[in-house]
């Protein structure tokens, strides 16, 4: 979602007008981390070049966390409440309010319900496209022994999607309601939801190609979409400009519109914007999730993380690194050698000291920029704190996936080409947001196990891609992903 820089949920200005993303990441990220590392927060306020330096402190919160649930939590919560008092909303008369005005502002107009019906009968079985072939039963167990086997996903991953497997009856969500920030997202779960016959709310702009697209997935499809709407449409299709919102502005009338829908909320953050606007959607998200919360307090969240970023992993990936590194080839280990000579043992060096328990696992890419890495940490912060005052959440790192925003960046893309030479698999979409729309219709359809530590639930049913569990440390193998993923695609 995206909207004018000047315009709804946005950064301060400072005194010649200017709206710094640099300035306000460099202080939530340090105010994240002074409750408990004093002098990682000097680090990073003081950092002049965060621009390519955050993904050291951006670790470093991890890092942190670690040493006990109480510091995750400390952070989590120091985080987010940096977020609400470094962050502003911008009026159309450019004066600034605190974003925490969000949670009591008045709607300044009324959504209205528009409801699709798909025309569709609902599937019975869960079925997930992958490689040109439809896996449902016994073919897709043993697709998910094969990931399990080659470190694509965690073991938990593999053994939920299986109690979806022998529960067909789950898939429509009887009784909930899903909203779907970002309906058109390429990585939500829209489409999968409305194959399966449950109730989505769509919420993303007014953009009338967007919504004829939504509109046409879900006559197909077998469940129902629910649109807001200003004014009513013409017909079935979508009218320009009457359909949707923008959660910039108008984190209020969302907010009343989810209100007032019938069957158990669930509220998915599935929002992607490019550079900056992407800090301000995840913030306005996370002041919409609060307010909605407090008039329904049974509301349950979601999120997808993003398996390119910083994150403890279990001993078991630590372990199944470790053997890969060990095990890797005659060819790999001679010219691993002289490559991390060459560089100072910057390139092709292993993931984890052998004996890291749990291991971290930085898989976080520079060229993503400082913006999106605070966006998605939003997201766990939020996911941390909901998750121990009660609340049900759904949250699973899902695989790196060929969308749109990431091929349109020329070395991601070349990358992710390359990825599979070093252990990684790169996932379809379409795969992808059925694989982790199974997930959450898992999470919300019996009791999400509860971790000693948050880390442990972040890593509970990860689905990264073979990140966590490749020989390599991701950026020491990136450079020449790329380079072989070039050579790929010019033969």
């Amino acid at each position: 979602m995206m909207g004018p820089m000047t315009h709804g949920v946005s950064f301060p200005a400072d005194a010649e007008g200017r709206r710094s993303t640099t300035r306000a990441g460099r202080t939530i990220v340090a105010e994240a981390l002074r409750p408990v590392d004093p002098v990682g927060a000097l680090g990073a306020e003081q950092d002049t070049a965060w621009r390519t330096g955050y993904v050291l402190h951006f670790r470093r919160l991890v890092e942190a966390g670690v040493a006990s649930p109480e510091a995750w939590l400390s952070i989590a919560e120091a985080g987010l409440d940096a977020v609400r008092r470094t962050l502003i909303v911008t009026d159309d008369d450019d004066r600034d309010e605190p974003l925490d005005s969000l949670t009591s502002a008045p709607a300044t107009r009324t959504l209205r319900t528009h409801e699709v019906v798909g025309t569709a009968e609902p599937q019975v079985d869960l079925v997930i496209p992958y490689r040109g072939r439809e896996l449902h039963g016994a073919d897709l167990r043993a697709q998910l022994d094969e990931w399990v086997a080659r470190g694509v996903m965690e073991p938990s991953a593999a053994a939920a999607v299986r109690e979806v497997i022998g529960h067909p009856e789950w898939l429509a969500l009887p009784g909930r309601t899903v909203a779907v920030l970002g309906a058109g997202a390429e990585m939500g779960p829209l489409a999968a939801l409305l194959r399966w016959g449950a109730t989505v709310a769509a919420v993303d702009l007014p953009r009338e190609a967007l919504w004829q697209r939504v509109a046409r997935t879900a006559r197909a499809g077998a469940g129902r979409l629910l649109v807001p709407v200003d004014a009513a449409p013409s017909g079935d299709g979508a009218g320009e400009g009457t359909w949707g919102a923008d959660l910039l502005a108008e984190v209020p009338e969302v907010a009343d519109w989810l209100g007032s829908l019938e069957g158990r909320l669930v509220l998915g953050n599935y929002l992607y914007a490019d550079g900056g606007t992407h800090v301000r959607v995840a913030a306005a998200a996370d002041v919409l999730a609060t307010r909605v919360t407090g008039v329904r307090q049974d509301t349950a969240l979601a999120f997808l993380a993003t398996p390119t970023d910083a994150f403890a992993v279990p001993h078991e990936a630590v372990e199944h690194s470790t053997r890969a590194y060990r095990e890797r080839s005659g060819t790999a280990k001679l010219v691993g050698r002289p490559l991390r000579w060459a560089t100072r043992g910057r390139l092709l060096h292993r993931a984890y000291p052998p004996a890291a328990d749990p291991g971290i696992s930085d898989a976080i890419v520079p060229v993503q920029g400082p913006n999106y890495a605070l966006a998605k940490r939003i997201q766990r912060w939020r996911a941390s704190v909901a998750r121990r005052d009660g609340q049900l959440v759904s949250f699973h790192v899902a695989p790196s996936t060929r969308t749109l925003s990431v091929v349109k960046n020329r070395a991601l893309a070349a990358a992710f080409a390359g990825a599979h030479r070093f252990g990684v698999e790169v996932f379809e979409p379409d795969t992808a947001n059925t694989l982790m729309a199974a997930l959450l219709v898992h999470d919300l359809s019996t009791d999400v196990p509860r971790h000693e530590h948050p880390w442990q639930d972040e890593a509970y049913a990860a689905v990264h891609g073979g990140l966590w569990r490749a020989a390599y440390e991701p950026r020491s193998a990136l450079g020449l992903a790329a380079a072989l993923g070039y050579a790929s695609a010019r033969t």
